[in-house]
This record gives C-alpha cells, sequence and structure tokens, in this order.
C-alpha cells in the first residue's frame, strides 16, 4: 500500500525526561545538534511528504515544543495537541486531531528516529491485506520467566522485541480507542487486540532503537552520524 495524502502518523511525545535523568524530555534531546524529534519528523517526511502528521505530547512542553521549531530549518508541518494521563489517552487525543478523511494510522513513539524506509514500505504494504501491522525483531538474548523467587529458561524464539510504527486501519483503531482504558494495554497493538482484532508482525530493523536512556542516547548519536553520511 502506498502512502497517500489519506494516511496519518501520530508522535508520541508525552515523555518528561525521568528515565534519561536530563531536565528536559528526551524527545528535545539532541542527535549531531538536532532534536531527536525533529529527526522524526524529517525522516518519515522523506518517506511520504503527504502524510498527515500529529505530534502529541505534554501540555506544559507545547509552547517549548513551538519556540524550539523555530530554531531549525525543513521541519516538516505537523499539528500539535496535548496528551493525556496514559498512552492510550494521548493516542486517543491524537486520534481525535485527525482529519475524518484518513484512512490509515501509524503510532510511533517519537523517540524512534532511526525506523528505516524499508520497514515503513514493510507496515503499509501489509496494510492492503491486514487491519493491524506491527514490526517486531528477534530476540538475540537468553530470556527468562520469572514468578517470584522462582524463574526458568524459555525458548526465546516463541517471543519477538516489538517496535513502531504501529500501523491500522482507522476505522479499526478508533473503534478501539473507544472502550475504557485498562492497564494492561502497553502499546496501540494490545488495545486493537483486546477488541478482537488479531496483530501481523513484520520485520522490523535492529536500529529503529527507541531512546529512553543516556547509552541509548550514544548509540543513537552514532547512527544517525553514519545515517547522514551515506
Amino acid at each position: 500500500m502506498e502512502a497517500t495524502e489519506n494516511h496519518a502518523v501520530i508522535f508520541v511525545a508525552g515523555g518528561t525526561g525521568t528515565r534519561m535523568g536530563s531536565a528536559l524530555p528526551k524527545q528535545f534531546l539532541t542527535l549531531n545538534n538536532t532534536p531527536i524529534l525533529i529527526h522524526t519528523l524529517r525522516n518519515f517526511f522523506s518517506f511520504n511528504r503527504n502524510f498527515e502528521m500529529v505530534v502529541v505530547m505534554h501540555h506544559d512542553y507545547i509552547s517549548f515544543w513551538k519556540d524550539l521549531c523555530l530554531q531549525f530549518e525543513n521541519v516538516p508541518e505537523h499539528n500539535v495537541v496535548a496528551g493525556g494521563e496514559e498512552r492510550f489517552h494521548s493516542v486517543k487525543n491524537g486520534l481525535n486531531a485527525l482529519s475524518e478523511s484518513v484512512n490509515c494510522v501509524a503510532v510511533h513513539d517519537a523517540v524512534r528516529p532511526l525506523v528505516s524506509h524499508e520497514t515503513l514500505t514493510r507496515c503499509f504494504n501489509a496494510l492492503k491485506e491486514y487491519n493491524a501491522v506491527v514490526p517486531a525483531i528477534p530476540i538475540n538474548d537468553s530470556i527468562r520467566e520469572v514468578h517470584g523467587a522462582e524463574n526458568k529458561s524459555v525458548d526465546r524464539s516463541l517471543y519477538k522485541r516489538i517496535q513502531t510504527p504501529q500501523c491500522f486501519r482507522a476505522s479499526v483503531l478508533k473503534e478501539a480507542y473507544n472502550k475504557p482504558f485498562s492497564p494492561l494495554f502497553t502499546d496501540d497493538a494490545s488495545v486493537v487486540e483486546a477488541n478482537g482484532h488479531s496483530v501481523f508482525l513484520v520485520e522490523g530493523n535492529l536500529e529503529n532503537i527507541k531512546i529512553t536512556s543516556p547509552i541509548d542516547l550514544i548509540v543513537g548519536e552514532a547512527l544517525t552520524a553514519n545515517s547522514e553520511k551515506k
């Protein structure tokens, strides 16, 4: 499926910097002198210029973000809306801000600036056939299942690491988000799954890291510098 003007991306940027240990939320920290969120917006814009883009962030930082954007060139056009108490409520606010003509929606972590265009292509192409599409990568480390003081080894081939963007038919996602919030919802796929839809997995890319800690920032800096050299 080709991305068209009827496709939208909701960027979830509700972080407040707790895990990063910084004064600023992680989406505003820089990779090679440019805020992470601007890298992310530019990446999606370069994939397709017709995306309708909505950024959802904590209301306390909206003015700061708008002022920050004025300091950089080539920031893709986007709408900004206030987030909610949980990620669930933030995404719901983002959905409510979309044009009624949107038929497919991708929800992406604002601090994943390095999703590849190949991953994006796989996600949107799979929406030809499926209602919910999520990129995933294998788990390379050994993992153990823990129950209190007890633990046991499990077959890692049965598990995947989930990434974003998580992509959906707009009608399916909106219907799922009309249901009440549950603390069991960890991402958008879990919301849609709880509403009776299956989730189709496509191959993600290893570079598509979520920058949430200082070590992630170092890795992201190196990957961004390498990407800009190409």
